[in-house]
């Protein structure tokens, strides 16, 4: 299956694309796609509805967060190795964990707001990985039949924030806006392999990322099995999961985001995304 989220913002409401490709509207199936309704017994109910009398969700509609109810997003950074280089930085040999706020979530053809005097603001298309059980001390082995689904990601970051400035990445990765979902959640089943998904990102029509999730240092059963020694991950966190090169901060010199930018982003399986980079409304 295919779910997605559609309205204004703060009032969205849960949708299911059926197997013509038409955007239905699940408003009065379910109350929203979320944490209450992500679990196995919930995705099978949706997977198994007769779909053709419910409404369909006119074209112009937005698309909001495909996923309602985040507690959590904890990202992984520098998780391809020849991103890492690009960087400057060592591989690392474990997983690096940082949050995003979970106000930077917006949806996926949301402008992104270029903070007052930011200088430094960059794109990463990414894989996220949405929690469908609670996940706690789980094996590898285990891990995947915790996952609910999958979405693309453009883990938008300030770098002055991020690098320049004391203390943790969050600061850098947690302004309203930089953290665009969806536009759908990916069953895995619709998926398929996790490790087998082309990305790529341009800004104003130019190629700056292509890659693939085969390349990731840690795939996605190591992430969550190593995430859940260290927390409880619950149902409606998501999970960026790196980026492969290209970035901004990469390029010599460096490239960065302006007002009036346009990004545009997908993932094989996973849909696209299009921003367009304006001035924050706090100036």
């Amino acid at each position: 299956m295919k779910l997605f989220r559609h309205g204004p913002a703060g009032a969205e409401q849960p949708g299911l694309i059926d197997a013509n490709g038409i955007l239905r509207d699940l408003t009065g199936v379910v109350a929203d796609i979320g944490p209450a309704t992500l679990g196995p017994d919930s995705m099978a109910r949706l997977a198994g509805l007769d779909t053709s009398d419910l409404p369909v969700v006119p074209a112009d509609r937005r698309l909001g967060p495909c996923v309602g109810g985040v507690g959590n997003v904890v990202a992984i950074g520098l998780n391809y190795a020849d991103h890492a280089a690009e960087a400057g930085l060592k591989p690392p040999s474990q997983p690096i964990v940082f949050n995003k706020h979970t106000g930077s979530i917006s949806g996926p053809h949301d402008d992104v707001w270029l903070p007052p005097g930011a200088a430094k603001l960059d794109w990463e298309v990414e894989l996220g990985i949405v929690i469908g059980q609670r996940a706690f001390h789980v094996s590898e082995a285990q891990a995947l039949s915790h996952v609910a689904g999958y979405c693309l990601v453009n883990d938008v970051s300030e770098r002055a924030y991020q690098m320049e400035l004391e203390g943790q990445w969050v600061k850098g990765k947690s302004y309203p806006t930089h953290c665009p979902i969806g536009p759908w959640l990916v069953t895995p089943d619709e998926l398929g392999d996790p490790q087998a998904v082309d990305l790529w990102l341009d800004v104003n029509g130019v190629r700056r990322q292509t890659g693939n999730t085969r390349t990731m240092i840690f795939g996605v059963a190591t992430i969550v099995s190593y995430l859940s020694r260290f927390m409880v991950l619950q149902p409606g966190d998501v999970i960026p999961t790196g980026t492969p090169p290209g970035v901004g901060m990469g390029h010599k010199p460096p490239l960065y985001l302006k007002a009036g930018d346009v990004i545009t982003l997908g993932g094989l399986g996973l849909g696209e995304q299009r921003q367009r980079v304006v001035d924050s409304p706090a100036r």
